[in-house]
């Protein structure tokens, strides 16, 4: 979850003129990182041969 903090700190390195969607867009990928990293922290991955085995049932 994004906090007001981070907020903060992206729209300091944003230019003085920017759209909404650019935002809207940066934050949805910081947003995106943010919960990768949670996920990885906690362990909930797939190995890449599980992943693999995955993709490969896509195509069958």
């Amino acid at each position: 979850m994004l906090t007001k903090e981070i907020l903060k700190k992206q729209l300091e390195n944003f230019p003085d003129q920017f759209s909404i969607d650019e935002l809207i867009e940066h934050l949805i990928l910081l947003n995106k990182i943010e919960n990768g990293n949670k996920q990885s922290e906690e362990n909930n991955v797939i190995s890449d041969s599980d992943l693999d085995k995955e993709i490969e049932q896509w195509f069958k």
